[in-house]
């Protein structure tokens, strides 16, 4: 189902909350950059060459065409590159960290290579992208605040920007080399000269600061020293620790979306992986209470296991000693619009 009419309640916009709460002095490289325009699109030009950034061989699930995205996607407020990355990354110890954060906030934690290193929501909600090298690997950390889905990308050698536009609420991601844009759940490129390419995802676990802190008192802590000037205490979009405002699982989506599913509350969270040919996504609430739960797809297996130091879920293909997949957290709504057909576990 076409959904055409936003489902955010009235005057409830995302330049609204961007705008009305960094203030003034905050604003930074928002001030000045125009609003995008609904249906303006990236170069559509074929590529001549590999592209700077990694990608799958084999590729990944694409439940529609790349041109069906492309004419969806729609401005989310801000213009290209209105939502800065933060490309020149700095980090505190974890000592540095407790006097920031409260052991319930939400971080993004990773390890490359032998280094560990966690990301606060709280910082990463004003920027979405971090351009980050962690153990020797070039990678885009990335947080989508309306989808809830925290991923992490190699990027090569190129960086990674905010191309201002949505699709499913989703954020589109683009890269700098070529103008390939890519929907952050979908990591498939839609327009640009590397359109249909798949980009390479690397594991990375949402959780809160205790956990991560404990299970890992080595990390380093993406720090508020960004350059740019914003109130990183506060959330625009609510908070939490505890959940409330956007984040509430009953509350309304902001956006129109590509197909509507009214099973479960929009903002429930959902523990979701997809390989070639399928999509499977199992709620985490229910993988909490069971410790493991299976589903099938198309004649494969698939085993969702619990984590309960980092209280999250790891999803495994062909069995729990199967082959390990990417999952991540993600708002039921963005993954039911992204993958309509998924196998689903409530």
């Amino acid at each position: 189902m076409v959904n055409g009419k936003p489902s955010g309640q009235g005057g409830f916009s995302r330049r609204k909350i961007l705008l009305g709460t960094a203030g003034v002095a905050s604003l930074g490289l928002l001030a000045g950059v125009p609003l995008a325009s609904r249906w303006g699109s990236a170069s559509q030009a074929v590529a001549e060459g590999p592209p700077p950034f990694p990608t799958l061989p084999e590729g990944r699930l694409m439940p529609r065409e790349a041109r069906q995205y492309d004419n969806a996607k729609m401005s989310g407020g801000p213009g290209k590159d209105g939502i800065p990355s933060i490309d020149e990354p700095q980090y505190w110890s974890a000592e540095e960290a407790d006097g920031y954060l409260d052991g319930g906030d939400v971080v993004f934690g990773l390890v490359e290579n032998g280094v560990v290193r966690a990301y606060p929501q709280r910082i990463l909600v004003w920027h979405e992208i971090v351009n980050d090298v962690v153990g020797g690997l070039g990678l885009a950390v990335t947080y989508c605040p309306l989808t809830g889905t925290a991923i992490a990308f190699e990027r090569g050698e190129t960086e990674f920007g905010v191309s201002g536009r949505l699709v499913n609420s989703n954020l589109i991601m683009y890269d700098r080399d070529t103008d390939t844009w890519f929907p952050q759940v979908l990591a498939i490129g839609i327009s640009g000269p590397h359109r249909g390419e798949a980009l390479v995802e690397r594991p990375m676990v949402w959780t809160t600061w205790e956990r991560w802190r404990a299970a890992h008192p080595e990390t380093e802590v993406l720090s508020r020293d960004t350059g740019f000037a914003r109130n990183y205490n506060r959330d625009p979009y609510g908070q939490y620790n505890p959940r409330s405002g956007y984040y509430e699982p009953d509350s309304s989506t902001m956006f129109p979306l590509m197909y509507e599913d009214h099973r479960f509350p929009l903002k429930s969270v959902f523990v979701g992986a997809r390989n070639t040919e399928n999509a499977v996504a199992f709620r985490l609430e229910s993988l909490r209470e069971a410790g493991e739960l299976e589903l099938q797809a198309n004649g494969e297996t698939f085993t969702a296991r619990y984590d309960e130091a980092l209280d999250t879920g790891f999803i495994f293909q062909g069995g729990p000693d199967g082959e390990p997949l990417n999952a991540f957290e993600a708002m039921w709504f963005a993954w039911a619009a992204f993958y309509p057909e998924s196998e689903v576990h409530d």
